[in-house]
């Protein structure tokens, strides 16, 4: 790696810590702000309630803060899908019956912890692997630190739709979450959907520059300039697309629409959902 390119992997890898860090202290107000009664209201999640999500929120970084990995029977639970599924279970199962406030100052502790490490010893190069990271995930540093802002903040919007307390989707965090989400709909357009060669996809969501996206002859779909007429546009607003795209719940009516290809633009839209 030449000189050039370790400092653009510091100044990245540094913009990530910074963004995670602040979506913690935002996760960590709302929490605070939430009456214990209403922890165990829902969320979008299933299975998952308001302490679920801070529970798994607590587990995640305080392994990555250098805590032992957890082992717990989970059962069987219905909404559990997957290995990394019954991982993340494990973390909600163990602190089913913690306080909020434990739970806040769980999550405060191991964060800070965490951050205060990864200011003193930063990461330098994005494509390196982490020496400890949560369930084996064959991750690089780019990857984790650009991947955990969007897991705390999706998370915080959970808890602002299960108490009816919205907010943030300006947030520097909420801009980092949608903009890495719509990275991937080249891989729905081209995977899910399976749309043929030559097909081009613009998706205008508030907040953002226009994301492309153009099936090349390999059936990928790669990024590109926003072509003058795309097959088909999907037109949103932040909330809606990161409901869509995280699996959550549906946009609210009239506040996505297609022009160009219905068609496609409707598949497309059923097949969003990037992140569980």
């Amino acid at each position: 790696m030449d000189e050039s390119t370790g400092s653009d992997d510091r100044e990245e890898l540094a913009a990530y810590v910074a963004i995670w860090w602040q979506a913690v202290n935002d996760f960590l107000d709302l929490l605070e702000e939430v009456p214990e009664k209403e922890w165990a209201t829902p969320t979008d999640l299933a299975g998952w309630d308001v302490r679920a999500c801070a529970a798994h929120t607590a587990h995640l970084e305080g392994i990555l803060a250098g805590s032992p990995e957890e082992a717990a029977d989970i059962g069987q639970p219905p909404h559990v899908t997957g290995l990394m599924g019954m991982y993340t279970e494990i973390g909600v199962v163990n602190r089913r019956d913690a306080s909020a406030d434990s739970l806040i100052n769980e999550i405060r502790e191991v964060t800070t912890k965490r951050h205060t490490a990864l200011l003193t010893d930063p990461p330098t190069d994005g494509d390196a692997k982490p020496e400890v990271i949560f369930g084996g995930v064959p991750w690089t540093w780019r990857t984790l630190l650009r991947n955990r802002p969007l897991d705390v903040w999706m998370h915080e919007q959970d808890v602002r739709r299960a108490v009816g307390r919205p907010g943030h989707m300006n947030s520097e965090p909420a801009r980092h979450t949608a903009d890495y989400l719509a990275e991937s709909l080249g891989f729905v357009l081209g995977k899910k959907v399976g749309a043929p060669t030559g097909t081009s996809l613009v998706l205008d969501m508030a907040g953002s520059e226009p994301f492309a996206f153009e099936i090349d002859e390999n059936g990928r779909g790669r990024r590109v300039p926003a072509p003058a007429a795309p097959t088909a546009t999907l037109h949103m607003d932040r909330e809606s697309f990161i409901r869509l795209a995280g699996g959550r719940c549906a946009a609210e009516p009239g506040r996505v629409t297609v022009a160009g290809d219905q068609a496609l633009g409707e598949q497309v839209l059923a097949s969003l959902a990037i992140t569980p």
